[in-house]
């Protein structure tokens, strides 16, 4: 069997050099199923990052409109072909098509181009500032330079590197894009690319605007992500993978930014549970359970109190939890790797309270919950911060509130952190304590809710302090700030007005909100160098 074209310099081609061949899996049998698709030497990867370099100046310079019109030409058509992607995605990776791919993930994706659009027209995301006394005009602009993106296995339209935020966001700030679709769902990525290719054509984009490479040797890989032609990079995955591609980038200079890991701690203070800790532990088991865990933001330690309400809490969970049918996982490499966490985690003096063991057909895992005494957490705080992919918590058992604020502050860095509070404000000063210690380790603080959720806001940070990410200034999701991360910014110093990008000229017709002289406006520079 022939395997699948590729999608480089605008054009679907046989791999030039072909150095094995995949075919994807269905997670809920074990089978290999659909096309064949290559594995690409580095003839392959050669060709895509030469094109991409050789559109990149064409791209900078093309009207935003036209970058406007692809994204949602491109929206559009994944809203059209939604029943064939929701079939495709359900068969690569299990996850429900109705309600997690149709209902869910599919409008995020498309909603996630809408809104790249948006800021595009609005110049948002150039965050235009004008100090007239001085002379001197800045904005964010293109990076003149390819952005590469790897997408994860978990969303396969929302994060896929051919759709997702890291994507929408490099082609918005008018850079070309060679995206790395993830193997445990090629025939997703290869549909989305094919419409994306559509897209573009429609929108008169540079044809090698937009390409695809679907699998290639890890050495490979980072001697791509080291290449000085490159102008960022954009990955979500495993720790391990993330930061072998960070040092391969750093020592050429290309930005990397990178999602790694995280275990989410979720603090539930003592009035919380005693108002509603039934309630509390159907809304844990919910969230950890969904997906099959298979979230960046699944709430892996859940600190709760030692006490009669911290007991029936436990119970109540290991319940839910050993009711529950095993969780169907990605691949066989995420159940494996899933085994070894909960191994290293018992090794570290965790108790198995239900689960942990794999299950047939396919790659399923049992619902799993661990327990640590708060002493033997703070004893062993990296074992015990170990990230369980998957249908797998830890709940670590404190005495008080001072031994959750030192364990708030022995976390490493995180996507979230979540505190439970009582309504009567009860749990205010404990809330304090906590929160004190947990804010600077966490990129997104949430009150009463639990983490998995995330949305597609302006106001969202998708980010965190390291190991969470590479960089705790930037969030990969809402825009125009994920925008931001694939962009250089260029500051004129007296240039006439005339030689100026649209939005730092002294007219302002389009009324895109610039800064002036330290103020947030949508007027026009008049003749004296103020605002009119």
């Amino acid at each position: 069997m022939a395997a699948q074209p590729l999608l480089i310099a605008g054009d679907w081609r046989p791999a030039a050099e072909l150095v094995a061949s995949f075919r994807a899996e269905n997670p809920a049998t074990g089978e290999a199923i659909g096309a064949e698709f290559p594995v690409n030497g580095a003839a392959d990867l050669e060709a895509a990052l030469a094109a991409a370099v050789a559109v990149a100046d064409e791209l900078a310079r093309t009207p935003p409109e036209r970058i406007a019109a692809f994204l949602e030409a491109y929206a559009a058509g994944i809203e059209r072909d939604a029943e064939t992607l929701v079939a495709l995605a359900h068969a690569e990776t299990a996850l429900p098509a109705e309600t997690r791919l149709a209902k869910v993930e599919l409008p995020r994706t498309s909603g996630q181009l809408r809104q790249a659009a948006r800021a595009v027209r609005n110049f948002s995301w150039t965050q235009p500032v004008i100090d007239t006394a001085g002379g001197l005009r800045s904005h964010h602009a293109p990076l003149h330079k390819p952005v590469l993106v790897f997408g994860p296995n978990n969303f396969p339209f929302a994060f896929n590197a051919i759709a997702g935020s890291d994507f929408a966001s490099a082609i918005a700030a008018r850079n070309p894009v060679i995206a790395k679709a993830h193997p445990s769902h090629p025939a997703t990525s290869e549909r989305l690319a094919q419409l994306a290719h559509a897209a573009l054509r429609e929108a008169g984009l540079p044809a090698a605007a937009v390409q695809m490479l679907y699998q290639f040797d890890s050495a490979l890989g980072l001697k791509l992500a080291g290449d000085p032609r490159l102008g960022a990079i954009g990955f979500t995955g495993s720790r391990a993978g993330g930061l072998a591609l960070k040092a391969a980038a750093d020592a050429a200079g290309v930005p990397a930014y990178v999602e790694l890991s995280s275990v989410n701690p979720v603090f539930l203070l003592p009035g919380a549970l005693a108002e509603r800790g039934t309630a509390l532990a159907q809304e844990f088991f919910s969230s950890c359970t969904m997906g099959s865990g298979q979230f960046c933001t699944n709430p892996g330690v859940v600190v709760v109190p030692r006490s009669d309400d911290g007991d029936a809490f436990v119970a109540a969970a290991v319940a839910h939890f050993g009711n529950a049918a095993a969780g169907v996982l990605f691949s066989r490499g995420v159940l494996e790797h899933l085994q070894r966490s909960v191994d290293t985690l018992r090794k570290a003096g965790a108790d198995l309270l239900v689960g942990g063991a794999a299950a047939g057909p396919g790659h399923r895992y049992q619902p799993t919950l661990l327990q640590v005494d708060a002493a033997q957490f703070l004893r062993a705080p990296q074992a015990l911060q170990t990230e369980a992919f998957g249908p797998v918590s830890l709940l670590v058992r404190a005495n008080d509130a001072a031994q959750m604020a030192a364990l708030a502050a022995a976390f490493e860095g995180n996507l979230t952190g979540t505190l439970y509070s009582a309504a009567d404000g009860s749990d205010a000063a404990a809330w304090t304590a906590v929160a004190d210690a947990l804010r600077p380790r966490v990129g997104r603080l949430i009150g009463n809710r639990m983490p998995t959720g995330v949305a597609v806001s302006p106001a969202m940070n998708h980010g965190g302090p390291y190991p969470s990410t590479g960089h705790a200034g930037f969030t990969a999701v809402g825009m125009p700030a994920a925008i931001r991360r694939f962009t250089a910014l260029h500051c004129y110093d007296h240039v006439p007005d005339a030689q100026l990008p649209p939005e730092l000229r002294d007219h302002n017709p389009g009324g895109v909100a610039r800064q002036i002289d330290g103020h947030w406006c949508v007027d026009d520079v008049d003749a004296r160098g103020t605002t009119a």
